[in-house]
């Protein structure tokens, strides 16, 4: 069976508010200036304490008490901050009619990914959901990739990643898997052809398509 494998963040779901008002509550805990809220948009997709130390200069001990303080938010709240884009079901219900296999390789933590699938009656479309762990292990995208090639016993010529950020793009390229880009989520189209994307989707209404022309290929 071929599979298409899914980034959660910016590519199934749109996260912002959720993912945006946790880091602005995780940066005032720590004391540390915050801004327009809109910054924060680049912490959707990459892993969060990368994102600390990489925007903020944390140490990882700041990065993970900065994760402990967004998660206090997230959890019960900040989680359901969230929406599905306009047209994702109908393109997994088609793919999934077509044959393939759909699975989930997030690096958001397994446990909140579950959850979110299950709110948004998401998760009846996935054979396999795999995601980071709370203590940061399997953060990594390519770790996650792995572990998703693992789960589902496929072969990595079998399989198209689709995300919306350059990790998703790394990490597929790290495991020997074709990647399509999506521009409606947070990464730039120079972001994901840099990364080595190979195609490109300019909208949920032409992912479908994009995935088959990318399979035929």
């Amino acid at each position: 069976m071929k599979y298409i494998f899914f980034d959660l963040d910016g590519t199934l779901t749109d996260p912002a508010v959720g993912i945006t008002t946790s880091v602005k509550y995780a940066l005032d805990k720590m004391g540390r200036p915050t801004g327009d809220i809109s910054e924060y948009n680049r912490f959707i997709g990459p892993p969060l304490r990368n994102s600390f130390r990489e925007w903020y200069g944390m140490s990882a001990e700041e990065a993970e008490q900065a994760v402990s303080y967004y998660r206090e938010y997230f959890s019960p709240t900040g989680i359901f901050q969230n929406r599905v884009y306009d047209g994702i079901p109908e393109a997994l219900s088609r793919l999934i009619g077509d044959g393939y296999g759909i699975a989930l390789a997030t690096s958001k933590p397994e446990v909140f990914a579950r959850r979110i699938l299950e709110r948004f009656d998401l998760e009846k479309y996935f054979d396999f959901i795999g995601g980071s762990t709370l203590d940061g292990t399997r953060e990594e995208k390519w770790e996650v990739v792995k572990f998703v090639l693992d789960g589902t016993g496929c072969a990595a010529r079998d399989v198209i990643m689709v995300g919306d950020r350059e990790n998703d793009i790394i990490g597929a390229k790290k495991n020997g898997v074709r990647s399509l880009g999506v521009l409606y989520g947070y990464g730039t189209r120079e972001e994901l052809v840099s990364a080595g994307a190979d195609a490109v989707c300019e909208s949920v209404e032409t992912l479908y398509d994009a995935i088959k022309e990318l399979d035929r290929q």
